[in-house]
């Protein structure tokens, strides 16, 4: 970035919304993700999906690498900046264009925080399934640029399965939309598939359009207590061996129960190995059935205590001990190191035994809790960066649990995105054929590597 440029880029935009001042760009240094930090050269905060286009114009014809960020609450460290890029923040483009009732869909800006999406949809009695933990940060272009996923995913899908069409600023500025309201539509190439996930690699999503549902009738929420954390697991396989597909199925151990407890004065009792909630939506006469059905597993399965919530009040304080999770974690250490990766779910028994064993081989403190309904677990090491053994120890312990994952035919991330953090284990997930496929399709699209340079592989 030279001062022409950054001249250039308040012209097209205006000097308030153009950043090159140290202590102003610092922020945008680093996402969520623990131990990452590159400053850039400027950011910038555009209002339109043509202001984008003008300013990525700028850096094709520069040679400037451009990194997209929304809220910045990637795990994976997706919008660390490259150094002395462009960063664009679309957190400013935040309008919901459209709710349209009668084919169930809204478009929205990308900077849309996701809650809202949500919290619109039900003003008209529709729903929004996708759920990430950080929803009401994390932004809706976000979301689909890492196909985010989320407590109701293993009923309702990630964010991939509500995405109906996207607006794209390709790498070379050109704008474009892809795909329609149509609820059928096999014409050509499913194309905003290809930009679902790709981590702002491929193009920068604008505009999004994605389907809603009518709202659940009904919705019961219920919480076991396991002395054994192989119990907890054995229940989740349980439940879904008998057929039965619940809204939220989530797990937490017992370091991130007793930290949760600190953290939100839930009442949760802190001397259990494990929890799991349990949710079901629906009929309500369904809603019911599948409850006692999930009750009866729990205590089957080795519950001490199974519990339902009394109304909606209470149901959504018990869903907020997993909401609060990560929050909880994070203030017990200086870092809190958050993986997530994901196993078939008839190895879920023994995938948390393992994270859990791993921990103690390493002498890491190490809270455990997840999607155990679709087999995606977060291992959480709380540690301190500036403790170089301990993070040694940490890489370590990392590596085992990644190899253990593949083993079992396991994948590095289940909802994250690889980033920077996840890419030393994609060609050993992908093989060589999947790997230089997706290599040679960022070619294709962006031949001069200009837009997230060095997420995900290295060209």
């Amino acid at each position: 970035m030279t001062p022409a440029h950054t001249d250039t880029l308040r012209t097209l935009l205006s000097p308030d919304r153009v950043l090159t001042e140290a202590e102003d760009i610092l922020p945008y240094s680093f996402d969520g993700t623990a131990a990452l930090k590159v400053r850039p050269g400027a950011v910038v905060f555009p209002l339109t999906s043509e202001e984008v286009a003008a300013c990525v114009r700028l850096a094709r014809d520069a040679g400037i690498a451009v990194v997209t960020r929304g809220s910045g609450t990637g795990l994976s460290g997706g919008s660390v900046p490259s150094p002395d890029c462009l960063v664009i923040c679309l957190a400013q483009m935040d309008k919901i264009l459209e709710v349209d009732e009668k084919n169930l869909t809204m478009r929205a800006q990308c900077g849309v925080i996701t809650k809202e999406i949500d919290d619109t949809a039900a003003k008209v009695g529709l729903f929004y399934p996708p759920d990430p933990g950080s929803m009401k940060i994390s932004t809706i272009g976000g979301n689909v640029a890492e196909n985010s996923g989320g407590l109701r995913g293993l009923k309702y899908g990630v964010t991939r399965d509500y995405v109906m069409g996207l607006q794209v600023v390709l790498p070379d500025g050109t704008l474009t939309w892809l795909g329609n309201k149509c609820v059928k539509d096999v014409a050509g190439y499913s194309m905003k598939d290809l930009f679902i996930g790709s981590e702002g690699t491929l193009g920068i999503i604008t505009e999004v359009l994605i389907k809603l549902l009518p709202r659940p009738q009904a919705r019961k929420t219920m919480l076991a207590l396991y002395d054994r954390m192989e119990s907890a697991a054995e229940t989740i396989s349980a439940i879904i061996a008998a057929k039965i597909i619940p809204c939220t199925l989530e797990f937490l151990d017992r370091t991130t129960v007793q930290c949760v407890e600190d953290y939100a004065k839930i009442g949760l009792p802190t001397d259990v190995e494990a929890l799991v909630l349990m949710e079901t939506d629906g009929h309500p006469v369904v809603v019911n059935e599948e409850a006692e059905q999930m009750m009866q597993l729990a205590r089957q399965h080795g519950a001490r205590e199974v519990r339902a919530a009394a109304d909606e009040a209470e149901g959504a304080k018990l869903a907020s001990a997993r909401r609060n999770a990560f929050s909880a974690l994070a203030r017990v250490m200086p870092t809190t190191i958050l993986e997530d990766v994901t196993v078939p779910r008839t190895e879920l028994a023994h995938m948390v035994t393992f994270i859990r064993e791993c921990g103690l081989r390493h002498q890491l403190k190490v809270g455990t809790f997840g999607h155990l309904g679709d087999g995606n677990l977060h291992p959480t090491f709380l540690t301190n960066e500036r403790d170089h053994e301990e993070m040694h120890r940490v890489e370590i312990a990392l590596e085992e649990i990644v190899n253990e994952t593949l083993r079992l035919g396991g994948t590095v991330t289940g909802e994250h995105g690889v980033g920077l953090a996840k890419k030393a284990f994609v060609r050993r997930q992908l093989g060589d054929g999947s790997y230089e496929l997706m290599r040679s399709i960022k070619r294709a699209l962006d031949p001069q590597c200009l837009l997230n340079p060095g997420k995900i592989f290295d060209l």
